[in-house]
């Protein structure tokens, strides 16, 4: 059995090829840049391939005698199908790390593919979306009636370049929730909420996370907004998003905005994620006036994502995942996210 990590020189697929060399995985670096992927497998003592994603035959072929597929190259609008697609020939089992909602709800439909090719199709195995999926669980138990949820976030440290670089592409498509069931588009910083993580009040933005997508998949909850916790500043600016959209999504634009990323930091030092913490928040009710909250404290976020990442994988290796598509919650249970260091949950 083999662990096949695409995007392994990446900033967070190194995190996770580093942790996963630790633990003793049986993993193979890949990636689309061969001397970059062939430097940090030998300095990890481990086997490499490179290859694009624009040729099947080719895919399949790298994927010989890989038992699972962990994706951590973004964006993921453009590496998750060839590489899902490839999985689901060679059965192999797919994971990834993303929080890009329209590849999450692409991957729910390819559930009966999954099924039937006895493969677990698990995207979203890293901050995005494991606490929160795992506290949408929590308050569904806690009020099964539940007909609305809210969840809520703070990531506590900055984005890294690829996360960047998602965003921007991302940034002039509006906002996204889930009214009765479908996904329904909003505009971008649609509505602000005040929400208190633990430290106090803070003004929150609704943005289109993941969890639209799969926490409704989870819970089964028909109406679902997201919030992240940011600086006034970024909250006008998501609001200014609605009218400049068509400007953000042109090609000068576009490139100006990410030659100015490139010139960044690759992600948060390892000193700024041992120090910091992510903090979330989550609220259901039902139809007849019933609430319940619950806040859920965790390490920094890209730290979480190669904690939870690897654990997900170890445990597709063990085939102790089911098959078809999966959310994180799911798969193990709303106390999953508490069995790593640094996680608390507490009823409100």
């Amino acid at each position: 059995m083999s662990l096949l990590i695409y995007g392994a020189n990446g900033y967070t697929g190194e995190l996770i090829a580093r942790r996963a060399a630790r633990q003793g995985l049986p993993a193979i670096l890949a990636g689309r840049r061969a001397d970059a992927v062939a430097a940090l497998a030998t300095e990890l003592g481990r086997p490499h391939r490179a290859f694009a994603l624009d040729e099947p035959a080719a895919i399949d072929a790298a994927l010989a005698g890989v038992t699972v597929v962990l994706n951590c190259a973004g964006p993921f609008s453009r590496t998750a199908t060839p590489l899902v697609e490839a999985c689901l020939r060679v059965r192999a089992h797919y994971l990834d790390i993303t929080g890009e909602l329209g590849v999450l709800e692409a991957m729910a439909g390819r559930d009966a593919a999954a099924r039937a090719a006895g493969v677990t199709l698990l995207p979203g195995a890293g901050f995005d979306v494991v606490p929160s999926d795992c506290l949408a669980a929590h308050v569904k138990g806690r009020l099964p009636a539940a007909t609305h949820l809210t969840l809520a976030f703070r990531a506590g440290a900055r984005m890294s370049r690829g996360t960047a670089i998602t965003t921007i592409e991302n940034a002039h498509g509006g906002g996204m929730i889930r009214r009765a069931g479908a996904l329904q588009p909003v505009p971008s910083g649609w509505r602000t909420r005040t929400i208190d993580f633990g430290d106090g009040p803070q003004k929150a933005i609704a943005i289109p996370w993941g969890d639209v997508a799969t926490a409704f998949h989870t819970t089964g909850i028909p109406n679902i907004e997201v919030y992240i916790a940011l600086p006034m500043a970024l909250r006008v600016g998501l609001r200014l998003a609605r009218w400049s959209g068509p400007l953000l999504a042109s090609a000068p634009v576009q490139r100006l905005l990410k030659a100015r990323i490139a010139r960044e930091a690759p992600g948060p030092t390892a000193a700024v994620r041992a120090a910091a913490e992510a903090r979330l928040w989550a609220e259901a009710r039902d139809d007849v006036g019933g609430v319940v909250r619950a806040r859920l404290r965790t390490a920094e976020s890209y730290e979480l994502t190669s904690w939870t990442a690897v654990e997900l994988a170890a445990r597709a290796l063990r085939g102790a995942l089911p098959p078809g598509f999966q959310t994180p919650a799911r798969a193990c249970g709303p106390d999953f996210i508490l069995e790593f260091s640094g996680s608390g949950r507490e009823d409100i």
